[in-house]
C-alpha cells in the first residue's frame, strides 16, 4: 500500500532529518515509527502526505508515485490524526467529522449518515455529541472525534502522529483498546508515530526503529525486534526489560503448557491419591468427559469417601488460550496455587507454571531449549478414568 524509496529530507543549513529511508507498509498493516527525539519520525509522516516535501526519493501509494502529484488531492486520500487533535473550536463535533466529506462534495444526507456512523463507531452517541463543541468534551473524547474525522471519507491510509500522547494513562489505555478494536474491524493501512516502546509493541504489526538522522535501524515484527535486536542501539532503545515486553506479544500455545494429572468427576479420592503418587504430583485437575474444567483438588483435602467431582474446589486462576504470556504471568503472580489453568471456552487445555511460562517465552528463539527439555513442565499428562462399577 505504501512504499518509501530512498526518502531523504535535508533542511536549510544542511541538517539531515531523514536519510535514504526505504520502507514498505502492506495493505491493512499498522506500522509504528519509533525512535529518540530528532530521529525524523514526524518528518517522515509529514512527507507521506506532503506536508513536508522530500528533498529526494519517492513515495508510492497503491503503486502511484505521489511525489509529483497534487498534494491537496493526496491528503484527501489519507486520514491524519495528531497529538493535540486539531479540531476546529468554532464548529460542532458533527461539522468537524464532516470536514473531508464536505470538501469532496458529498450531499447533506450522505454526510449526516456518515457522521452518525463514525461517532457511533468510536463510542460517542451521535444523539448526544453531534451538536456539542470541542470545549465541551474531555481530552479522550476529543481524541475519538479526531479519529472519526480522519476516517470521514473512508480513506485507505491513516497517518497518526502520537495521537494518544497527551492523555492520562487510564484514558490512553482505553483509547488504545478502542483503536485496536477499530483496526481489527476496518483493517486500514496505518503509519503510527510514538516515542513509547510499550505502545509500539502493543499496537504495531511491524515496528520501524529510526536512529538519529532518520536512519532505519530495524524494521520487523514487535516479537522479532524484542527477541533479536539488530544492533546495540536497538537493544538499548527497546530497553533492558525487553524480555518482559516480549511477553505481551507472545501468545499462549497449547503445546507449550504443562499437563497435570487430570481425573474425571466420578473418580474416587483413593484413585486420585494413587494417580498423584504415580505422577509424583501435588494436585489434580478435574475435567468431565467433554474436557470441560470442573475444578481441582489435592491430597491436603484427605482421601475420604467423596468423588473427585464432589471434593473439587473451583479454579480461581484461569486464562484463555488466545491470551498473551503477559496476562498469564499476571494471573500466575496473583495465584495462590502456583499455576494457572488455560482454557478454550470451558475446555481445559493445560496449566501455566513458572517453568512452562519460561519455555513459552523462549519459543521461536533459536538459542532456546526445546519444549519439555527442562524443568517439570514437560511432564506427560496422566488421565484417570472413572472406576468401573
Amino acid at each position: 500500500m505504501i512504499r518509501l524509496e530512498h526518502l531523504t529530507k535535508r533542511f536549510p543549513g544542511g541538517q539531515i532529518a531523514v536519510d535514504d529511508l526505504s520502507l514498505e507498509v502492506d495493505s491493512g498493516e499498522l506500522c509504528v515509527l519509533v525512535g529518540p527525539s530528532g530521529c525524523g519520525k514526524t518528518t517522515t509522516l509529514k512527507m507521506v502526505n506532503r506536508l513536508v516535501e522530500p528533498s529526494s526519493g519517492r513515495i508510492l501509494l497503491e503503486g502511484d508515485d505521489v511525489t509529483a502529484g497534487d498534494p491537496v488531492a493526496l491528503r484527501r486520500r489519507i486520514g491524519y490524526v495528531i497529538q493535540h487533535v486539531g479540531l476546529f473550536p468554532h464548529q460542532t463535533i458533527a461539522a468537524n467529522v464532516a470536514t473531508v466529506p464536505r470538501l469532496l462534495g458529498w450531499d447533506r444526507a450522505r454526510v449526516d449518515e456518515r457522521v452518525d456512523e463514525l461517532l457511533a463507531m468510536v463510542g460517542l452517541d451521535p444523539t448526544i455529541y453531534r451538536r456539542r463543541y470541542p470545549h465541551e468534551l474531555s481530552g479522550g473524547q476529543r481524541q475519538r472525534v479526531g479519529v472519526a474525522r480522519a476516517l470521514g471519507a473512508d480513506p485507505p491510509v491513516l497517518l497518526m502522529d502520537e495521537p494518544f500522547g497527551a492523555i492520562d494513562p487510564i484514558t490512553r489505555d482505553r483509547l488504545q483498546q478502542e483503536f485496536l478494536r477499530l483496526q481489527a474491524e476496518l483493517r486500514k493501512t496505518v503509519i503510527f508515530v510514538t516515542h513509547d516502546v510499550e505502545e509500539a509493541v502493543r499496537l504495531g504489526d511491524r515496528i520501524a526503529v529510526l536512529a538519529e538522522g532518520g536512519v532505519l535501524a530495524q524494521h520487523d515484527t514487535p516479537a522479532e525486534i524484542l527477541a533479536r535486536p539488530a544492533s546495540d542501539f536497538v537493544a538499548d532503545f527497546v530497553g533492558a526489560d525487553r524480555g518482559l515486553k516480549r511477553l505481551s506479544v507472545t501468545g499462549l500455545a497449547a503445546d507449550a503448557l504443562h499437563q497435570p494429572v487430570v481425573v474425571s468427576p466420578a473418580t474416587s479420592m483413593a484413585e486420585v491419591a494413587r494417580a498423584l503418587e504415580l505422577g509424583d504430583a501435588r494436585y489434580a485437575v478435574v475435567a468431565d468427559g467433554d474436557g470441560r474444567l470442573v475444578g481441582w483438588l489435592s491430597l491436603d483435602l484427605g482421601v475420604g469417601e467423596q468423588s473427585a467431582g464432589e471434593a473439587a474446589m473451583a479454579v480461581a486462576s484461569r486464562v484463555g488460550v488466545g491470551d498473551s504470556l503477559k496476562e498469564a504471568l499476571s494471573a500466575l503472580l496473583l495465584s495462590d496455587t502456583g499455576w494457572v489453568a488455560v482454557v478454550d471456552g470451558d475446555r481445559f487445555l493445560g496449566v501455566v507454571t513458572p517453568d512452562s511460562l519460561q519455555r513459552a517465552s523462549r519459543r521461536g528463539d533459536s538459542h532456546a531449549a526445546p519444549a519439555g527439555a527442562q524443568g517439570t513442565g514437560g511432564t506427560k499428562a496422566s488421565t484417570v478414568s472413572p472406576a468401573p462399577t
